[in-house]
C-alpha cells in the first residue's frame, strides 16, 4: 500500500516511471519473447529436418539423373555417329543420280558431242575424254564402297585393280605420277586410296573397336603401305585398354595394400604379351616394328613402376616392404615368361625397381634400428616360433627381462624377413645380409650399454644414451652374454638359412634369369662372411664383459693394482723349490675361486649352453694373462736397477703361470691362447730376472714340478685343505662379498651404486670387500 501511495505522488512527474510498472512491463514481455522463440525454433527445426530429407533425396535424383545424362550423352554420340555415316551415303547417292540422269537425259535428246564436254560432271572433268568405261565403273564402284563404309570390299578392289592395272604398277614401281595422260587416273586412284586409309584409320583409333574388327582394319593400312602407322595403332589401341584397365583397378589398391603390385604387374605384362602376340601375327618378326614394341613396352613398365611407387604404403612399415617384394617376385616371374617370345625385359625392370626396393628396404631397418635401440622400454608381447622360443627360455625368471631382448631382437628379425619373397632374396640378399650385420651390431651396442664398464665414468651426461635396464649382477650378466650368443651362433644363422638355403630349388632350369640370378657359390660365401661379421660383433661384446670384469679384479677401489710385481720380490724362502706346501700366489688363488664361482652361476643360467661358458670362461682367463703380459708397470718392477730379484719370485711367477694353465684345463676351457700367453709370460719373466743375475738353470725345476704343483693346489683349493697358506688365503681373499673360509659364511647383497669396485682382493695383505657384480641367488 505504501509503494501505491508513493508512485501515485509521483505520477504527475511524466520523466518518472515507477519500478513496478517497469517489471510488469518487461516480465510479461520476456516470458512472451521466450515462448515466441521456443516455437520458432520448433518451426525452423521442422524446416531444417524438412530441408535435410528434401536434400537427400534430391540428391539421389542428381546422381541418378546424372546417369542417366550420361548414358544420354553416350547415345547420342553414337547416334550422330551414325547419323553422320547415314548424311554421307546419302549424299553420294544422290550425287551418283543426279549424274545418271544427267548423262541418260544428255543420251535421250542426242546432243552434241561438244555438250558431253563441257557438262558439269565430276567425273568427265577429271577423267580423259577417251577413258574407258571400266575405269569410270571401277571409281563409281569405289565411291558407293567407300561411302557405305564398306572397308573390306573397297580395300580388296583396289588391291585388284592395283594388281590388274599396268599404270598403278608403273606408279608403285617408281613412286611418281606419270606425266601423260595416264596422271588423271593415278590421282583419282590415290585420292581413293588416301580416303581408305583415313576411314582404317578411323576405325582403329575408336576406344571401343573389337578385336576383329581392329586387327582387319590393321592388316588394311599393312596392305595399303601403311605398316608404320598400322603398328602405332595397334600399340595405342592397347596401351588405351590397359589404361582403362589400371584406372578401373587403382582404387582399390589402398584396400589391397600388399598385393595391389602383383595385380597391376599381371595387367601391364599379360597386354604386353598379348600385343607381342597380335603383332606377330599381322606384321612379323621385322626388326623396325619389333623395336618399336620394345620401346612402347619399356615406356609402360616405366609407367607401371610408377604407379607401385605412387600407391606404396609408408616407404618404412613392413606393408611397403612386402608389397615391393610381391611386385618383384610378380614382375620378374612375368618376365621370365615373356622370355620365351623373345622379350628380355628383367634387367631393365630391374634398373628402375632397384631404387625403389633399396629405399623402402632401407627405411624398414633404419625402423628395426630404433626398435633395436629401444628394446628394454617396450612390453608387447613377442610371438617367436617354437624354436626361437625355446632357445631363449632357459634363464631363469629373474633375469627374463635380459632374456626377452634376445626375443624382440628376433622378432624384428623375423618381421622383415618373412616379407621378403625368393625373387628378393635373389636379387638383394646380399644387402639384406649386411643390413642385419648392421642390425646385430646396434643390438651389439644396445647390450654393452646395459653391462657396467669404464666408459660409463668418461662419458658426459649429455653423451649418455638413456639405458632403461642393467646388468648388475653375475646371473644378469651371463643371461645378456647367453643371449646375445643364442641369437648370433643360433637363432639369426637359423633364421637367414630357412630363407637362403631354398633358393637352388626354385631356380628351374630354362626359366630366362639365369643371367641376373647369382650363384649359389656367391650367395653361401656372402652367408659365410655375414656369419664371420657377426662372430666379431659378439667378439666385441665378449671381451667388454671380459676386459671390465678382469679390471675389476686387477684394480682396487683406489685404482691401485692388486696383481703387482712386488709381491714377489720377498718371500719366506729363499726357493719354492723346498717349501713344503707351495702354492699360488693370492691373487691368483682368489682368481680361482672367482672363475669357480663364475662357472657355477653360469651352469644355471646357461643350463645346456657349455659352448657360451666354456668359451667365456676362457676369454676371462686369457684377458688375466694378457694384461699380466701388457702391462708395462708391472715390468717396471723387475727391471728397476735398486730392486734385487731372487730366485723364489721367478718361481713364484712361473707356478702362478702354470696354476691359470691348470685352471683351465680343470675347467675344460683350456685353449691354445692361454698356453702361447702363458708362455710369452714364462719367457719375458725368465729373461728379466737373467738380466739380474738370477740363473734360470739352477733357480727352475723342471716343468713337471710346476704342473705338478699347480695341479695339487687346485685339489687343495677345491678339498679346502691347504694348509697354512690356505688358511691365509681364506682370511684375505674377499671373493664378490663372499669370505672364502673354513666355515660357511652368508652371502651379502652390494650395492648397485658400488658396482664398479672390484670384486677381488689379494695383494698381499691387502684385504678390500668388493661388490661388484653379485649374484645373491649364487
Amino acid at each position: 500500500m505504501e509503494s501505491s501511495e508513493e508512485e501515485d505522488d509521483f505520477v504527475s512527474h511524466e520523466w518518472i516511471t515507477p519500478q513496478s510498472h517497469i517489471n510488469s512491463i518487461y516480465q510479461s514481455n520476456t516470458e512472451k519473447g521466450i515462448r515466441r522463440l521456443c516455437c520458432e525454433l520448433l518451426d525452423l527445426k521442422d524446416a531444417v529436418e524438412n530441408l535435410c530429407g528434401n536434400m537427400h533425396t534430391k540428391y539421389l535424383a542428381f546422381l541418378r539423373i546424372s546417369e542417366e545424362v550420361i548414358e544420354m550423352e553416350q547415345e547420342l554420340i553414337e547416334l550422330q555417329k551414325h547419323i553422320s555415316s547415314q548424311g554421307i551415303l546419302v549424299q553420294d547417292l544422290m550425287s551418283g543420280v543426279c549424274r545418271e540422269l544427267e548423262v541418260w537425259s544428255l543420251q535421250n535428246d542426242k546432243a552434241p558431242e561438244a555438250e558431253h564436254e563441257i557438262q558439269d560432271s565430276d567425273m568427265k572433268d577429271l577423267l580423259p575424254p577417251d577413258m574407258e568405261d571400266p575405269k569410270v565403273a571401277f571409281f563409281e564402284t569405289i565411291d558407293v564402297l567407300l561411302a557405305e563404309h564398306k572397308v573390306e570390299e573397297a580395300l580388296s578392289a583396289l588391291h585388284t585393280e592395283e594388281k590388274n592395272s599396268p599404270e598403278l604398277a608403273q606408279l608403285n614401281e617408281s613412286g611418281d605420277i606419270s606425266a601423260n595422260e595416264d596422271s588423271s587416273y593415278q590421282n583419282m586412284f590415290l585420292k581413293r586410296k588416301v580416303m581408305l586409309v583415313s576411314q582404317l584409320v578411323e576405325i582403329s583409333k575408336q576406344p571401343y573397336v573389337s578385336t576383329t574388327e581392329l586387327k582387319k582394319a590393321l592388316s588394311g593400312l599393312l596392305t595399303l603401305g601403311e605398316g608404320l602407322s598400322a603398328h602405332q595403332l595397334l600399340l595405342n589401341a592397347y596401351g588405351f585398354r590397359l589404361r582403362k584397365k589400371i584406372e578401373d583397378f587403382l582404387p582399390s589398391c589402398s584396400v589391397y595394400v600388399e598385393t595391389y603390385p602383383a595385380t597391376l604387374s599381371q595387367l601391364v605384362f599379360t597386354t604386353i604379351s598379348l600385343t607381342k602376340k597380335e603383332s606377330d601375327i599381322i606384321f612379323g618378326d621385322t626388326p623396325v616394328y619389333i623395336n618399336r614394341f620394345i620401346h612402347w613396352a619399356e615406356c609402360e613398365i616405366e609407367a607401371f613402376i610408377r604407379l607401385v611407387k605412387e600407391n606404396s604404403p609408408l616407404t618404412e612399415s613392413v606393408s611397403a616392404l612386402r608389397s615391393v617384394s610381391i611386385c618383384l617376385q610378380a614382375s620378374l616371374g612375368h618376365c621370365a615368361a615373356l622370355e620365351t617370345q623373345g622379350l628380355k625385359f628383367s634387367k631393365f625392370l630391374m634398373v628402375h625397381l632397384h631404387p625403389h626396393f633399396e629405399e623402402v628396404l632401407d627405411m624398414n631397418f633404419r625402423r628395426a634400428r630404433r626398435k633395436v635401440l629401444d628394446l628394454s622400454r617396450t612390453d608387447d608381447p613377442m610371438l617367436l616360433s617354437p624354436e626361437y622360443e625355446s632357445e631363449l627360455s632357459g634363464a631363469a625368471s629373474s633375469n627374463i627381462m635380459f632374456t626377452n631382448t634376445g626375443k624382440k631382437f628376433m622378432y624384428i628379425v623375423k618381421e622383415i624377413l618373412e616379407q621378403l619373397t625368393p625373387m628378393a632374396i635373389l636379387y638383394f640378399g646380399g644387402t639384406v645380409l649386411n643390413k642385419l650385420s648392421q642390425l646385430f651390431d646396434k643390438y651389439v651396442d644396445s647390450l654393452i650399454k646395459a653391462l657396467p664398464g669404464p666408459s660409463e665414468d668418461d662419458t658426459s651426461t649429455e653423451n649418455k644414451v638413456a639405458i632403461y635396464f642393467r646388468a648388475e649382477t653375475d646371473a644378469q650378466q651371463l643371461a645378456v652374454m647367453g643371449a646375445a650368443f643364442t641369437v648370433a651362433d643360433e637363432l639369426l644363422p637359423m633364421a637367414v638359412s630357412a630363407i637362403f638355403s631354398p633358393q637352388s630349388d626354385r631356380k628351374e632350369p630354362g626359366n630366362g634369369l639365369t643371367e641376373v640370378i647369382a650363384p649359389d657359390a656367391i650367395i653361401t660365401i656372402e652367408f659365410r662372411d655375414w656369419k664371420r661379421h657377426l662372430q666379431k660383433s659378439l667378439d666385441k661384446l665378449r671381451d667388454h664383459f671380459c676386459r671390465y670384469y678382469i679390471l675389476n679384479f686387477v684394480y682396487s677401489r683406489e685404482g691401485k693394482a692388486r696383481l703387482d710385481a712386488r709381491m714377489y720380490l720377498n718371500g719366506k724362502a729363499e726357493d719354492l723349490f723346498w717349501d713344503p706346501d707351495p702354492l699360488p700366489s693370492l691373487p691368483f688363488q682368489a682368481l680361482f675361486a672367482r672363475l669357480q664361482q663364475l662357472a657355477s652361476v653360469a651352469g644355471d643360467v646357461l643350463l645346456g649352453k657349455e659352448k657360451i661358458q666354456k668359451i667365456l670362461l676362457s676369454r676371462l682367463t686369457e684377458t688375466v694373462v694378457m694384461w699380466l703380459s701388457d702391462e708395462q708397470e708391472f715390468w717396471d718392477v723387475f727391471e728397476d736397477d735398486s730392486v734385487h730379484l731372487q730366485p723364489f719370485g721367478l718361481q713364484q711367477l712361473i707356478l702362478d703361470m702354470h696354476f691359470v694353465v691348470e685352471i683351465a684345463v680343470c675347467g675344460g676351457y683350456s685353449s691354445r691362447n692361454v698356453h702361447q700367453n702363458v708362455s710369452a709370460v714364462i719367457a719375458r719373466a725368465i729373461r728379466t730376472f737373467s738380466s739380474k743375475g738370477v740363473d734360470p738353470q739352477s733357480a727352475l725345476p723342471e716343468d713337471e714340478w710346476f704342473v705338478d704343483t699347480a695341479k695339487a693346489a687346485i685339489n687343495k683349493l677345491l678339498l679346502g685343505t691347504s694348509g697354512s697358506e690356505s688358511s691365509e688365503a681364506d682370511e684375505h681373499i674377499v671373493i664378490h662379498d663372499v669370505e672364502i673360509s673354513g666355515s660357511e659364511d652368508t652371502i651379502s647383497s652390494p650395492s648397485i651404486a658400488e658396482s664398479v669396485d672390484s670384486f677381488a682382493s689379494a695383494n698381499m695383505g691387502e684385504t678390500d670387500s668388493p661388490v661388484y657384480l653379485t649374484d645373491p641367488e649364487s
